[in-house]
């Protein structure tokens, strides 16, 4: 049973005596795309089996994609829907406190399991969990026909919110863009790059302190920044133009459940109504023997990668 799995800092492509994970079933995996966090947790040394971004088949054949948010689907969060805001969540996240799915079969729990809507390929499905994270946030921020949205940050996250914005009935999304291959994967996107004026609704997508002031900057009177940009520690902020629009600062953490479903399902049926959002995002494909050099091409930013993918 191959895998891969961090060691020194370094991934390694190691052998396994049974399929990592926890669960009662086990899917045959088939894509598992490489997210900064993945590159994160190999930077801070840990070794578990890596990989959240998972796609695979059931053994009855049909395709579904892991909700990588396990939580204890007992507390009253859990119960709720909200298992994104479940305590005990952190103790099992994929690929950092527990064992992730970066392997030829993953064990998991049939509950944290969601099918494929018709017109997903699931070698584009791994894509459907980052979807879902940007989801979150814009439904949070209260997205809607009449938002002026603004994404900073053009990385795989702000250009899926900025995909998802349209979806949400965004009339027009603009986008801040660092790099040539992000300027035109938001353009193919329906974006317009560059910012004018002020915005309802500014989603800070690169979790930079430079990107969260620009966000600041660029939120109207009344407005909404919603947070996805991954911060750490203590976070400075302008508070000047947040206290003079009386605009509300939110961080949006993963995703979960609403009122009408999951929005794993939503981001799901938006990249299958719209195949040109994979075309966009996935610069690169791997198969797991060649795991080593999908990690490099995914950390080296003049690489051009957006999304690279592995295909156990």
């Amino acid at each position: 049973m191959k895998a891969a799995r961090p060691k020194a800092g370094e991934i390694t492509v190691v052998d396994l005596d049974e399929p990592p994970g926890v669960g009662d079933e086990v899917i045959r995996i088939a894509a598992a795309s490489i997210c900064s966090s993945d590159l994160m947790y190999m930077r801070f040394g840990l070794e578990r089996v890596i990989g959240h971004e998972l796609a695979g088949v059931r053994a009855d054949g049909t395709g579904a994609v892991v909700e990588a948010l396990y939580g204890c689907m007992e507390c009253d969060l859990c119960l709720d829907g909200r298992y994104n805001l479940c305590p005990t969540h952190i103790h099992r996240a994929l690929g950092s406190s527990a064992d992730g799915g970066m392997a030829e079969q993953f064990h998991v729990p049939s509950q944290r399991l969601v099918a494929l809507p018709p017109g997903l390929d699931i070698r584009d499905a791994s894509l459907v969990e980052p979807a879902s994270v940007s989801w979150h946030a814009l439904r949070l921020a209260g997205t809607g026909p009449d938002t002026r949205l603004a994404v900073v940050g053009a990385g795989a996250l702000g250009l899926l919110a900025a995909a998802g914005a349209r979806r949400q009935g965004a009339p027009e999304v603009d986008l801040e863009a660092r790099h040539p291959h992000q300027v035109e994967a938001g353009e193919r996107l329906g974006a317009k790059v560059g910012t004018t004026g002020l915005y309802d609704v500014v989603v800070e997508a690169a979790g930079t302190s430079a990107s969260l002031a620009r966000a600041v900057d660029l939120v109207a009177p009344g407005g909404t920044v919603v947070v996805v940009g991954f911060h750490m520690g203590t976070v400075e902020v302008n508070w000047s133009p947040l206290f003079h629009r009386e605009a509300r600062l939110i961080p949006s953490m993963s995703y979960c459940r609403h009122a009408n479903g999951r929005e794993m399902e939503d981001a799901a049926a938006m990249l299958a109504d719209s195949p040109e959002i994979a075309r966009a995002l996935i610069t690169h494909r791997f198969p797991l023997e060649d795991a080593v050099e999908a990690f490099r091409v995914a950390a080296d930013r003049k690489a051009g990668a957006l999304r690279v993918v592995v295909e156990p």
